[in-house]
């Protein structure tokens, strides 16, 4: 991309932020519009579901606004609004989790309901169980791992995009790439 390019661009979020920090709703409006895919594609990529997804990212931008008087001007939004996605969708996987546990002790007998009403026997299982199984890998993932492995593999971000976003060094950045795949290759090796 141009370098006057890129200069410009970074000139008018520099002026939205600071709009939207006085509390200009069309100035917040307008960040929205151009960060909404994003921060719904991060949230899609860390919490699997699009229904949860769509909600993680309004409320980011819902809690954004809220905290609008501690916007910088100098410094980028789409960072600081990352940072807002990823506890939210961090916050959701756990209690998603503890649910989910909860609900397979109560009832166990969900899972047989379930095999016993499907429709396409042997090429919906093999599918469902393929992508259960995908889900449970990267939900066993650490949340560095899978944060990491969502932003490269989903998001389709550079190491140093990545790195800039969560603060780290690139070489952090690979070694937690390389450590989610190998897992992921480890937890999903009799399917590959």
């Amino acid at each position: 991309m141009d370098t006057a390019l890129e200069a410009d661009r970074a000139g008018e979020e520099r002026e939205l932020v600071a709009r939207a920090r006085e509390g200009d709703r069309t100035a917040f409006g307008t960040l929205v519009t151009i960060y909404m895919r994003r921060a719904y594609y991060v949230a899609l990529g860390l919490v699997g579901a699009h229904d949860d997804a769509l909600d993680l990212s309004q409320d980011a931008f819902a809690r954004a606004y809220r905290a609008h008087a501690s916007l910088d001007p100098e410094r980028p939004f789409y960072p600081w609004l990352y940072q807002i996605v990823r506890r939210l969708c961090f916050n959701h996987l756990r209690d998603r989790r503890t649910r989910r546990r909860r609900m397979e002790e109560a009832t166990p007998w969900l899972a047989d309901e379930a095999r016993a009403t499907a429709r396409d026997p042997a090429r919906e299982a093999e599918r469902a169980e393929l992508r259960a199984r995908l889900e449970t890998a990267i939900d066993e993932l650490s949340e560095r791992e899978r944060e990491v492995l969502v932003l490269r593999e989903f998001q389709g971000l550079r190491y140093k995009e990545i790195a800039e976003l969560l603060s780290i060094p690139i070489g952090t950045v690979m070694s937690r790439l390389y450590s989610a795949r190998r897992n992921l290759a480890e937890q999903l090796e009799d399917v590959l």
